[in-house]
């Protein structure tokens, strides 16, 4: 066969007429995108358009040399055949390219709206799992285009679906449990919590596990899955603290100072900074005291300033107990012995 004949010469000007199409297309396509986009606020459809016209020349350039071989090799054989597979696959990757920008920006666009970072991390989690899906979906109808019988290719991922599903089991949960504390939130990075016997603060939240700070400076590394199946106290969203305590005076305590007693720790707690009285009680009779019972909010979700209120109003309690000579009960035991005099 002769390189240079009719067949030749035409496949040239499909070639050539195919690259002018491209790009008048994509020159058109442009303008009028352009003016459409005008009409709209957002920036995300002038993405869309940019990267569709983007592809419109590489893919036309393509498309026009795939014409142009198939026009000329009248008699199909292994070269032709290699050439056109060769371009159905570079077409496929501009669009699979295309479809992943597409479909990551737009999440991206959706997660900013509602301004959490937490969306956003999972979203940033879930981009390798979109760009393999669309890979995935893209290489199967390569194949089945190019030919190649999916029936073995089928059987052969299903039962690799199934040994992969046994073997990621525990990661597959793991990460969905990720997905689950990202979307219900019941706690943050950040977050002073209780979890499983640990108290420590939320350091980082991961695909498989989270890290938690420990109180006593150690970094504990827990399971998504052991963090959302227990019970989890989250103090960071505590609005105020409630403290109870009980007070213990002695039995030789008189009744007019057993009734002062409610109305002097009411004042210090109204007096001492970031707390709010609630009530004062006596409630019973002890082994060895006559107790009272005494409740306060602190309206603050930081334990050191909890801590320091609650400081403060003890060492005031001890004051106004000293002043007043109200003693506190410590453990005691009256031993009365009787003396029986012989008769």
């Amino acid at each position: 066969m002769k390189l240079v004949n009719e067949n030749f010469l035409l496949a040239i000007s499909i070639f050539f007429i195919g690259i002018l199409l491209s790009i008048i297309i994509s020159r058109i396509s442009e303008i009028f995108f352009k003016r459409i986009s005008k009409r709209t606020k957002t920036n995300f459809d002038d993405y869309i358009f940019q990267s569709i016209t983007s592809v419109i020349k590489p893919i036309g350039f393509l498309l026009s040399l795939y014409f142009s071989v198939d026009y000329y090799f009248v008699d199909e054989n292994n070269f032709e055949t290699s050439l056109l597979n060769l371009e159905k696959l570079l077409i496929m990757i501009i669009l699979i390219k295309v479809i992943n920008k597409v479909l990551i920006r737009s999440l991206t666009e959706s997660s900013s709206k509602i301004n959490d970072s937490s969306i956003i991390s999972m979203i940033s989690s879930l981009t390798p799992l979109i760009k393999a899906f669309t890979w995935t979906i893209g290489s199967i109808f390569y194949l089945q285009n190019i030919g190649v019988k999916m029936t073995a290719i089928w059987a052969l991922l299903s039962a690799g679906g199934i040994g992969a599903g046994l073997a990621l089991k525990d990661p597959v949960q793991e990460f969905f449990e990720y997905i689950t504390i990202l979307l219900d939130k019941p706690f943050q990075k950040g977050d002073f919590i209780k979890s499983e016997g640990v108290l420590g603060m939320i350091e980082r939240v991961g695909v498989r596990s989270s890290r938690i700070r420990s109180i006593n400076g150690e970094v504990i590394v827990i399971s998504n899955s052991a963090l959302t199946n227990g019970i989890i106290s989250n103090y960071a969203q505590m609005k105020k603290r409630r403290l109870v305590h009980k007070l213990g005076v002695v039995y030789e305590t008189s009744p007019s100072l057993m009734k002062m007693i409610p109305n002097i720790i009411k004042k210090i707690v109204e007096e001492t900074k970031d707390a709010s009285f609630d009530r004062c009680h006596f409630t019973d009779f002890g082994d060895f005291s006559l107790n009272f019972e005494l409740v306060y909010y602190i309206p603050t979700n930081n334990y050191l300033a909890a801590m320091e209120a609650q400081q403060s109003i003890n060492l005031r309690i001890i004051e106004e107990f000293t002043s007043n000579k109200i003693n506190f009960a410590f453990p005691t035991q009256t031993l009365n012995i009787e003396s029986n005099k012989a008769k």
